[in-house]
């Protein structure tokens, strides 16, 4: 066993489970004061029941192969490792790569559940608690788990070469190094649907719905890209050359992103705001993800640029298009990680148009992203339709004018004694 690469990925692991409370920190600033707890408490209720799920069963969806013991499902397509469930296969597992295999499903767990908490972002001050639970269940079942095994599960030989597993990857020739496809373009899709499914909060219209806690947002924007470090840098399993690569580019994407989104708000705008930094970071960390090991640091920088540009000009689309995406998960998530994808198969380190002159990569990239997308959108709006039709996904208009914190979990966020 390597300890030095156990440790890492631990640590790693640590990271990106901090990402969870650092989106409702971001998500929780985004929103009306009187929202601001409903909102957290996506985030946390995501954290807590797919941890759960994670561990019954979803790692044994994701990771399951079909010349396991035990296997139980369509190859290639989704399946089950029965000897899995409950990671019981891995309690006495030997180490592979060096590493417990409890470790690895350990860090895989926290991308499933920043994934789902993503999504939220889409129905802010609107959605109930309970019916959040319930989608979030199904979604991460039926779309994260299954996506997850396609891209993820990928299986090497001695070289290091692909030999099977992962749908997408083995077959279609995707790369996607730490998510472009399973984390973010999944999430941003299924934010589209779910948004449509919902309509639109009392009141949509371009500035009507504004932050309520500024330095809020920058906290959580700031631990969010603490915590992608490890989300990229981990994502190699082992603290090597590539691991140093992807770090940083989670550096240089997101500060490009910044400065990219900037500028659009000052020649829009006459203004360069502080929320649009932050989401300028998080556009850039976005496109870097699947990116992260295929490109240098100078591409990366460009990457991140491009990111921030098209992400702040996305945003807008929603008021063009009739659709209430809360907290711009589709601009910034959709968008941002259909940039970072495609981004590969043109600027990608020996595979890309640019090093190759083949446009082979591109597209191999290019029917990912859209597999992944088409996937996830039919899914989420059969799977949010059947919610809002059965037990109601949406408060009423009363209730979300009067603030659903003290509706929904009879708490205030800034409660202030003898008021």
């Amino acid at each position: 066993m390597d300890s030095g690469n156990t440790a890492f990925v631990l640590i790693c692991t640590a990271l990106v489970l901090m990402m969870t409370p650092a989106l409702a920190f971001f998500y929780g600033g985004l929103v009306k004061a009187k929202s601001v707890v409903s909102m957290m408490m996506l985030s946390f209720g995501s954290l807590a029941l797919i941890s759960v799920l994670w561990i019954v069963y979803g790692y044994a969806i994701s990771f399951a192969n079909p010349g396991d013991p035990g296997y139980v499902g369509i190859p290639g397509v989704i399946g089950i490792n029965l000897g899995d469930i409950g990671l019981a296969g891995l309690l006495d597992a030997p180490p592979v790569g060096g590493l417990p295999p409890l470790a690895f499903a350990a860090f895989q767990g926290t991308f499933a559940i920043i994934t789902v908490a993503l999504i939220s972002g889409a129905v802010a001050d609107r959605a109930r608690f309970g019916a959040w639970l319930v989608f979030a269940g199904f979604w991460a079942t039926l779309v994260y788990f299954p996506v997850a095994s396609w891209v993820f599960n990928i299986v090497r030989n001695d070289n290091g070469q692909i030999v099977g597993g992962g749908w997408l990857v083995s077959n279609f020739g995707l790369i996607d190094f730490a998510g472009g496809t399973v984390v973010e373009i999944a999430s941003g899709s299924a934010a589209l649907a779910l948004a449509i499914v919902l309509g639109t909060r009392v009141g949509f219209a371009k500035g009507a719905h504004k932050p309520h806690n500024v330095p809020l947002v920058l906290l959580g924007a700031g631990l969010l890209w603490f915590g992608w470090l490890g989300f990229n840098a981990g994502s190699e399993l082992a603290a090597d050359g590539i691991a140093s690569l992807a770090l940083i580019n989670t550096i240089a994407a997101p500060s490009a992103g910044i400065i990219g989104w900037l500028i659009v708000e000052r020649l829009k705008d006459g203004k360069a705001t502080s929320v649009g930094a932050a989401s300028g970071a998080i556009s850039g960390a976005v496109a870097i993800t699947p990116s992260c090991a295929s490109l240098t640091p100078l591409w990366a920088l460009a990457v991140g640029l491009i990111a921030g540009v098209l992400c702040a000009l996305a945003v807008e689309l929603k008021f063009r298009w009739g659709f209430d995406d809360s907290l711009d998960v589709v601009g910034i998530h959709l968008v941002g990680g259909l940039v970072g994808t495609l981004a590969i198969g043109v600027v990608g380190t020996g595979v890309g148009l640019v090093a190759t002159g083949s446009f082979s990569q591109l597209g191999s990239q290019a029917l990912g992203s859209v597999v992944v997308m088409v996937f996830s959108f039919g899914m989420t709006w059969i799977i949010g339709t059947v919610i809002d039709k059965t037990m109601g996904f949406r408060v009423r208009n009363e209730d979300e004018l009067a603030g659903i914190d003290t509706y929904l979990h009879g708490e205030e966020g800034y409660a202030i004694e003898g008021r």
